[in-house]
């Protein structure tokens, strides 16, 4: 008889993959054609029961595929998903990656780097006043959280492309600034100001190479800085 058996070695299962299952297992019911865009979900009670869970972890769920734009929750009317999410898919292939901070980061500069060499066609004066206002306010306000200011800069950029096929698309991009602006710990100013003056320029001169150029560049520096605080993700 073994007196010293091997010890099974088993991964935990923390609550946050709990909650990433549960988000999953909300969207397969999209996927697989069991309820719709519109469709009121199962009372939290019921869902509960259905997955297995207890009501942190589900809360926690809910909470991230309302931030993701997939469900809305009404006070006394119960959960509901979005009639939008037919039309913008993108949201629910961001859910199901809301705790991959790369893969967020990397859906982002897939987009905007395609939106940008269509803007720096497209961008009217109108918005270039506007993006160069989002620049002069990091500059006055270089002290303080200008998270805003640095979102609606790339707002800007990403609605001036002015194409409805993508349109739907620019709200699920939001969602990933957001996400990654929290994820920033240290804040460089001056090194901001440069990336969007650069980027505002070739907007200006109507080079969409240029204008591709300066965004990557400015991406990337994003991407590394928010990245090395995640080796797990590198």
């Amino acid at each position: 008889m073994d007196l010293n058996p091997r010890k099974i070695k088993v991964k935990s299962i923390s609550r946050t993959t709990l909650s990433k299952q549960v988000v999953e297992s909300i969207i397969q019911l999209l996927v697989t054609g069991q309820m719709k865009p519109g469709d009121k979900l199962p009372t939290e009670m019921e869902l509960m029961d259905i997955l297995n869970v207890s009501r942190p972890v589900l809360r926690e769920a809910l909470s991230s595929l309302e931030s993701l734009g997939v469900i809305t929750r009404k006070t006394r009317e119960g959960t509901y998903f979005n009639n939008k999410i037919s039309s913008n898919p993108f949201s629910i292939m961001l859910s199901l990656a809301h705790n991959n901070l790369r893969a967020m980061i990397e859906a982002r500069m897939a987009l905007e780097l395609g939106l940008i060499t269509i803007a720096a066609e497209k961008i009217s004066k109108e918005e270039l006043k506007r993006l160069k206002q989002t620049i002069d306010f990091i500059a006055e306000n270089s002290d303080k959280d200008y998270g805003e200011a640095d979102i609606e800069f790339h707002r800007i950029i990403a609605l001036s492309a002015n194409n409805p096929v993508v349109e739907g698309m620019v709200d699920s991009l939001i969602i990933t600034l957001v996400k990654i602006n929290k994820e920033i710990k240290v804040r460089e100013p001056e090194r901001t100001i440069q990336h969007h003056m650069a980027i505002y320029k070739a907007l200006e001169k109507r080079d969409p190479f240029e204008a591709f150029h300066q965004m990557y560049l400015h991406l990337d520096y994003v991407r590394q800085k928010v990245l090395i605080e995640y080796p797990e993700d590198n």
